[in-house]
């Protein structure tokens, strides 16, 4: 019977630092091998050589499409893809984004969970929102074990927390003992393989790129009144698991918090755009007024500066409901 082999792991802001110390105790010999995506662009900063350097002397590769999986070897997510596994081989993905990224967490758990059942290990890390918690959900679905990193250790708690909320979690322990558990765990046997939901598998699919309309969209979810952030389609609400989550027909997906997120920004865009049409206004009968007044036109001009202090009105109200908008300052304390 396999050992639990295959350890999949998810993190954004905040992550890097336990991630160290969560490859840095991997024993040479590891019996497994492990999955790395972050929310981080890693073109822009090095993350290969940095994940690398604490990794001790396990190998680090790049995903590479069709790269065979081999044991203590640590892999990590390329930039826009998402990362998916099946079969001994890794896969990357060009399929719809999903929390507004790609890689995102949520296709890597899946795959994992769908190909490997009771085999994998999924980690949520640190990092604000919650991609990784549907995706640990499924891994825990199909047999799986799900750890999560304390919400009071991480510096971004939410995803921790997101994870914790949805899914029957087996360790919920600081970023820096989580190295010695899954070196512990992996050697464990894995257990037999049960069913695999079919929504699991059919979002793999979506992720790996393959097609997806409105009567596969209809074995997942129900249409709702909201449209995607990244195309204007019409969402429907996904009913398989304890997640708020939504999709797309063109398959973008994002969990409820997410969703929000992007409606503020197009919000406080919206109202600024609308601050701006409203002071152009003002500025315009403005000169109105003055040019009716400089041609004689008393009434004409009086009409004019009374709607110009309409606008102004208008404006000032608009500015400051933008600021009440916005995130409040931190506060010493």
């Amino acid at each position: 019977m396999p050992n639990r082999d295959i350890i999949v792991i998810g993190g954004s802001s905040g992550a890097t630092a336990p991630l160290k110390d969560i490859l840095g105790r991997l024993p040479v010999d590891m019996p497994a091998a492990v999955f790395v995506v972050l929310h981080i662009p890693a073109r822009g900063i090095g993350i290969l050589s940095t994940v690398a350097g604490a990794a001790g002397k396990l190998p680090v590769r790049q995903a590479a499409n069709g790269l065979p999986i081999e044991h203590g070897t640590i892999y990590l997510a390329a930039p826009d893809h998402h990362l998916l596994i099946a079969d001994g081989r890794l896969l990357l993905g060009r399929g719809p984004r999903e929390n507004m990224v790609r890689p995102a967490i949520d296709p890597l758990f899946r795959s994992a969970a769908l190909h490997y059942g009771p085999r994998v290990i999924g980690v949520v890390l640190s990092g604000f929102l919650s991609d990784g918690a549907a995706g640990l959900n499924a891994i825990k679905r199909c047999g799986g074990l799900a750890v999560v990193q304390q919400p009071t250790d991480a510096i971004a708690d939410e995803m921790p927390r997101r994870a914790l909320e949805v899914s029957s979690v087996d360790f919920c322990i600081p970023g820096a003992d989580i190295g010695d558990v899954l070196a512990r765990l992996s050697k464990d046997q894995a257990g037999t393989a049960g069913p695999v939901p079919p929504d699991v598998r059919l979002e793999v699919e979506i992720a790996a790129g393959e097609r997806i309309d409105s009567q596969i969209l209809s074995g997942l979810g129900t249409p709702a009144a909201l449209t995607c952030p990244s195309c204007a389609g019409v969402l429907s609400r996904l009913t398989v698991d304890k997640t708020l989550r939504f999709r797309c027909q063109v398959g973008h997906a994002s969990t409820a918090d997410v969703l929000a997120k992007e409606q503020e920004i197009r919000v406080d865009e919206a109202m600024r755009v609308a601050l701006r049409i409203i002071g152009e206004r003002a500025e315009l009968v403005s000169r109105m007024a003055e040019d009716a007044r400089q041609c004689g036109r008393r009434a004409i001009a009086e009409m004019y500066e009374t709607r110009a202090v309409e606008y102004r009105g208008y404006a000032d109200m608009i500015r400051q409901v933008v600021l009440q908008s916005l995130d409040p300052l931190p506060t010493q304390g």
